[in-house]
């Protein structure tokens, strides 16, 4: 693989979604120059085969220009809704009654089929159904094993097949269906590098997904339900990422909760050491015009000051019509952010405690020592990843250049903040391990002569979460020679 001679210098990272505007070779190369920095394929549209396709173009632009990108695999998850109507769209009027049961005859405007028994079970009297994305909102007054007695609250047309939504009880429906399974074996097959798993709503649900994916991806919970937020710490315990879905979140809270769920999300991921993404709206304009409105823009800001790890855009890069422009403006954002004096202090705004171990301890101290001696980079040696991980999380004011044997790990790190891995050979005594370190950093541009850099890694090499040496070191500029 050809190695670039120079690293994104911004921290945080740009994902972005690929669909029918962005998924043919000359866009996805030109949204990487643009400034992306890891792609998601969304298993909500299109064929597995044309998904193949794709992947295997992100795979061969690597190889041509040695830039590695994160390929995220986003899973549909279960997908709850009301059935079909005898003779077209219906009106739901305000304070009128409406029934949902389980009798597969097409509905009108006094009933419609619901076929999900298990909503039945789950609901009780003064919970909300929320319909077509939230636009109609249905208050229940009666519920048994195949009737839903409701009255509605907000009215408007009602068409065949519309999305419901149950913010108020845990639906006792499984994360992954059929077409789930199958998308997540055709992914892992493929080698994606993170897969996004939607309809969390306890830890429970994220067990069988991550009993499928093993050590084969990384795993990334999206939460978008109420009921995830009440146990947010406990499945962000046992994922490997997290991601901040305000579609749905923004469907089944009412909108002035979003940003404090928000806040609250970023905040728990950083502080237990997981990326965190924030997705959804963010250019929402840009589907259909080339520059973002103003609260956008500072939407994207908020979640980069906060310390969101990736800013992902959604229709804006997979179906709108500027889709470079809306990548480059994400860049622009970041960047401009991240040059803002008070940045750093921002970020530390959460409090990010080590855990009473030697690599926690070893990753503040990297951090600390990095901003002291006014140091160029960090440079980490890692197998899994983790001493990386640990040290993203201290968020210091310098590049986290990794060094990785593992391909499959430098993919996983894309997601991380301020994190840039390169894929070599392992090390195998403490002065190779100097060497290589210094020519790898002037090699990719995060130091040069006369700079300082701190090294980390963990003696014996080769010994995974033996993170055990903090070391730093002048370059001379003549570690290229020869």
């Amino acid at each position: 693989m050809k190695q670039p001679t120079q690293t994104r210098r911004r921290k945080v990272r740009v994902l972005a979604t690929l669909g029918p505007s962005s998924n043919s070779r000359e866009m996805i190369s030109r949204l990487m120059d643009a400034g992306a920095d890891a792609f998601r394929i969304n298993m909500s549209h299109g064929k597995q085969e044309d998904h193949a396709k794709v992947i295997a173009l992100i795979r061969d632009i690597e190889r041509e220009t040695g830039r590695l990108a994160t390929i995220l695999v986003d899973l549909q998850g279960p997908k709850l809704r009301v059935g079909t109507l005898a003779d077209g769209p219906i009106m739901l009027v305000k304070g009128a009654a409406f029934v949902l049961d389980r009798d597969p005859t097409p509905g009108d405007v006094t009933r419609m089929t619901l076929p999900h028994p298990e909503i039945f079970a789950a609901l009780r009297p003064d919970a909300r159904l929320l319909l077509d994305d939230g636009k109609l909102v249905l208050r229940v007054t009666a519920v048994t094993q195949d009737r839903i007695d409701t009255v509605v609250e907000v009215g408007g047309q009602l068409s065949n097949n519309k999305g419901l939504n149950v913010p108020d009880v845990v639906v006792p429906v499984p994360a992954l269906t059929a077409k789930d399974r199958s998308d997540l074996t055709f992914a892992l097959g493929l080698g994606i590098d993170w897969v996004a798993l939607s309809f969390v709503q306890r830890p429970e649900d994220v067990a069988e997904a991550r009993q499928l994916i093993g050590d084969k991806a990384a795993l990334l919970a999206k939460i978008e339900k109420p009921q995830a937020m009440e146990r947010l710490e406990e499945i962000i315990e046992i994922v490997d990422g997290v991601m901040v879905a305000r579609g749905d979140l923004g469907v089944e809270l009412p909108p002035e909760s979003v940003p404090q769920a928000q806040k609250r999300i970023v905040e728990t991921s950083r502080r237990m050491g997981r990326p965190v993404v924030v997705a959804t709206q963010m250019l929402e304009s840009m589907i259909k015009a080339p520059t973002p409105t103003r609260a956008e823009v500072s939407d994207v800001a908020t979640a980069i000051y906060d310390g969101a790890d990736a800013v992902m855009l959604s229709a804006e890069s997979a179906a709108g019509d500027w889709p470079v422009e809306a990548v480059a403006m994400m860049d622009r954002i970041a960047t401009a952010v991240e040059s803002d004096p008070g940045y750093v202090s921002r970020l530390h705004f959460t409090e990010t405690r080590p855990d009473p171990t030697t690599a926690d301890a070893m990753s503040e101290a990297a951090a600390h020592i990095a901003s002291v001696i006014s140091a160029s980079a960090i440079v980490c040696f890692t197998a899994s990843g983790s001493t990386a991980r640990r040290v993203s999380r201290e968020r210091p004011s310098v590049p986290v250049l990794i060094i990785t044997p593992k391909v499959t790990t430098a993919r996983q790190l894309g997601l991380l903040w301020g994190a840039h891995a390169v894929n070599t050979r392992d090390v195998d005594s403490f002065e190779e391990m100097v060497e290589k370190a210094k020519r790898t950093a002037l090699r990719h541009g995060v130091a040069g002569a006369g700079d300082h850099i701190v090294i980390m890694a963990g003696v014996p090499f080769g010994t995974p979460g033996s993170t055990n040496v903090v070391h730093a070191v002048q370059l001379t500029g003549n570690e290229l020679e020869g």
